[in-house]
């Protein structure tokens, strides 16, 4: 129940649903990307054109010109030379929307990024922020080019090193961006600093079990060993160290990075929980709640990911993962911000809005 004498006004309500509405487009980008993937929709469009790639084929000449292009990649050659025209336009309006979303987002960044800094909405520190924002949208195009360049020669699928770093770079930006938004509350809870290190490690783990599954993703490492706990009635297969040299079993090998996504998970479980307990001992009221809030997200998101593995990556459990991923991921950076304490810039307009007469209040974020 919240209770306060005055309340001040919200300066930067319009630039928080802003940068609300930009992390969403990343969430719905994440899961398209997913599912780009999960089609074998990658490779489809074999050219970058940051400005002609906003409109899809248009007339049946433009179709058959993307498709004898599609035709003289090692992919079509060795996996899909049956495919049909109408079967490539499926593959290709996946990896269609997935660019246009990618653009869809730097416009939405680039341009509200425009009007509220002229306007005079954006504070310094803020403005920063935004830039980081943007230019990382970019870098993350360039990233995604990167990423399906390295499946058109010689491979018939991307590889999984540059997809994991795809979706990483995707994760970080969507957390740059909820940190900037949480930030801007106008009322945000008390901090608590003395154990925010803990919100960081966690969100750190987070990320690593991202770029872990983004290798098991790219290897289709889930396509085998469908046993749980075991690996089809192993702790580690032999097969585990088969690559030589020994570190690119960590990114090579289907065996050890499934593995590692296994033993990343059960690391992130453990962290969750003692965190929220440490936390509950300490008595850090409203972080308590959230901390076991997160602990029950992680909890579901080990639920599912058992669930994927064992039915050998249904297209609709696989996306559901992802999904889960990104919420986790989300909270995570929520949780942190909030033991962090609120944005200078949010202190700054408070106190330009009279003396601080408010009492504390519950944060349901």
């Amino acid at each position: 129940m919240e209770s306060a004498l005055t309340a001040p006004a919200d300066p930067h309500r319009a630039v928080r649903l802003w940068l609300m509405f930009v992390a969403f487009l990343i969430v719905v980008m994440v899961l398209v990307g997913g599912a780009t993937r999960l089609t074998d929709s990658g490779l489809s469009i074999t050219q970058w054109e940051p400005i002609k790639g906003f409109l899809p084929p248009l007339t049946a000449e433009k179709w058959a010109s993307e498709f004898l292009e599609y035709q003289q990649t090692d992919e079509f050659k060795q996996v899909n030379s049956a495919m049909t025209l109408s079967e490539f336009e499926f593959i290709y309006w996946w990896e269609w929307g997935h660019r246009f979303l990618g653009r869809l987002i730097g416009l939405a960044v680039l341009i509200p990024m425009i009007v509220f800094w002229a306007a005079g909405r954006l504070p310094g520190r803020l403005k920063g922020g935004a830039l980081a924002v943007f230019f990382g949208v970019c870098l993350q195009g360039a990233i995604g080019w990167w990423m399906v360049k390295s499946g058109l020669v010689d491979r018939v699928d991307v590889s999984q090193v540059r997809l994991a770093v795809h979706l990483t770079m995707a994760c970080l930006l969507l957390a740059l961006v909820l940190w900037l938004a949480r930030g801007l509350l106008p009322r945000p809870a008390p901090p608590f600093p003395a154990l925010a290190w803990q919100g960081a490690a966690v969100f750190g783990l987070v990320l690593v079990q991202i770029f872990a599954g983004g290798l098991v993703a790219g290897l289709d490492a889930g396509m085998a060993y469908n046993s749980w706990p075991d690996m089809n009635g192993e702790v580690l297969p032999a097969g585990a160290w088969a690559i030589d040299p020994i570190w690119k079993n960590f990114t090579d090998n289907a065996i050890m990075t499934q593995f590692v996504h296994r033993v990343t998970a059960y690391l992130l479980w453990g962290a969750v929980a003692l965190q929220a307990v440490w936390i509950w001992r300490a008595g850090g009221g409203v972080h308590t709640k959230r901390a076991f809030v997160l602990f029950a997200l992680v909890t579901g998101q080990a639920m599912i990911g058992i669930i994927t593995l064992v039915m050998q990556v249904p297209l609709q459990w696989a996306l559901l993962h992802q999904f889960g991923g990104v919420v986790v991921l989300s909270v995570a950076v929520i949780h942190w911000r909030a033991m962090a304490g609120p944005s200078k810039i949010t202190a700054i307009a408070s106190s330009q809005n009279g003396p601080a007469t408010l009492q504390p209040v519950h944060d349901n974020a």
